[in-house]
């Protein structure tokens, strides 16, 4: 018996030693030996590990453009909404888009956050809700980074394009994409009572732009501002502002900046005058008309179809006619008239192309100067 337990002992010994040897040889064998783990890391690239970018890269432009940009913040009448903004020169001029500081006019002020964190209160010193632009002044800041404006006139489809903002408040959100299409008639806002329709013949892209983006710059591949981020079109609806609560649609590949040679015209008469001026042909359209193209008078028109010594009347136009192109471009609809027209300045000479007598009228071509209104 005590020879039949030694040898069982002795087993089980073999046994826990055989066991003993299974779990380290596994360990081993996944963990390459029994010190602590190191995982393999690749080198740092051409720049090194934290260095700066190549200028023209996309982290390059973000690092140039990120100090010119702000988050803005506005508070009034029971109403408040988040935005972006950038400067414009070192006098402490920023330009936004007017829906994102609407709420602060006349109130409290703005707060203004630049990228390194520090804060300001600045005054809306003018806004214009049909091109849906502000500027906002700062004063007693230092160091300010003005952004380089571009010229969106030069602007083709497939251009890359970098948009800067804070979308849903996430300060200093920097996103990619391409000039989807150019010349795009949009019309925007005028949902709340008494708010007025913005116009725009904006730039279209496919960079991601959600509430908070509004008033941000969209920047080409040198980091130069070519347009003002302004509106999305969201699943199933209509181009829209997007709001600084959160709300609303998300990104779908859809948003429109203002061109910025628009935008940088209205910015200098926004600082110089406190207020816009608008190109005007001296007409009323007809709202409710439904062929393509826009109608002057009728049933649908608000004030004299032609005001008298006015450019239209001034071109022979007389209601009734329809207006079929400006400048060689369609013209579909009333709205996109007044967009065609919108991206002109007062005082240019502009082709118009006119159908008198019904859908079988003939057609001609007037030559008019652009009058000049405000508000």
């Amino acid at each position: 018996w005590r020879g039949s337990r030694i040898a069982v002992g002795v087993l089980v010994l073999v046994l826990l030693a055989g066991g003993a040897g299974g779990v380290i040889g596994a360990y081993v064998e996944r963990n390459g030996g029994v010190s602590d783990v190191r995982l393999p890391q690749t080198a740092a690239g051409p720049a090194g590990e934290g260095g700066e970018r190549p200028k023209g890269s996309i982290a390059g432009i973000a690092r140039q453009t990120l100090p010119g940009v702000v988050t803005l913040h506005a508070r009034g009448g029971g109403a408040e909404a988040t935005g972006t903004g950038f400067v414009l020169d070192r006098r402490g001029h920023i330009l936004t888009n007017n829906h994102v500081v609407e709420s602060a006019k006349g109130g409290d002020g703005v707060r203004v956050t630049f990228n390194g964190g520090q804060t300001a209160t600045g005054e809306v010193i003018g806004s214009d809700s049909g091109y849906d632009l502000a500027v906002v002044k700062v004063s007693g800041v230092s160091g300010l980074t003005p952004l380089p404006l571009g010229n969106s006139d030069a602007v083709r489809v497939g251009d890359p394009v970098i948009a800067f903002g804070a979308p849903f408040d996430l300060d200093g959100t920097v996103t990619t994409g391409i000039v989807s299409a150019t010349e795009r008639p949009i019309t925007a806002g005028g949902e709340e009572p008494g708010s007025e329709l913005s116009y725009v013949d904006a730039l279209q892209t496919d960079a991601p732009i959600n509430p908070g983006n509004s008033g941000g710059p969209l920047v080409d591949s040198r980091g130069r501002v070519v347009g003002v981020n302004s509106a999305i079109k969201g699943a199933g609806g209509d181009s829209g502002l997007p709001d600084g609560e959160g709300g609303g649609s998300g990104s779908v590949g859809l948003g429109f900046a203002i061109p910025v040679n628009q935008a940088r015209r209205v910015a200098e008469e926004l600082i110089n005058e406190g207020r816009a001026t608008h190109p005007v042909i001296g007409v009323s359209l007809d709202t409710e008309y439904e062929g393509e193209g826009a109608r002057i008078g009728g049933a649908g028109g608000h004030g004299p179809a032609v005001v008298r010594d006015g450019p239209a009347d001034k071109a022979g136009l007389e209601e009734g006619d329809v207006i079929t192109k400006v400048g060689g471009k369609l013209v579909t609809s009333g709205e996109e008239l007044i967009v065609r027209i919108r991206s002109h300045r007062p005082g240019e000479k502009l082709e118009l192309t006119v159908r008198r007598g019904g859908s079988d009228g003939e057609q001609r071509t007037v030559r008019l100067t652009l009058g000049s209104a405000t508000g």
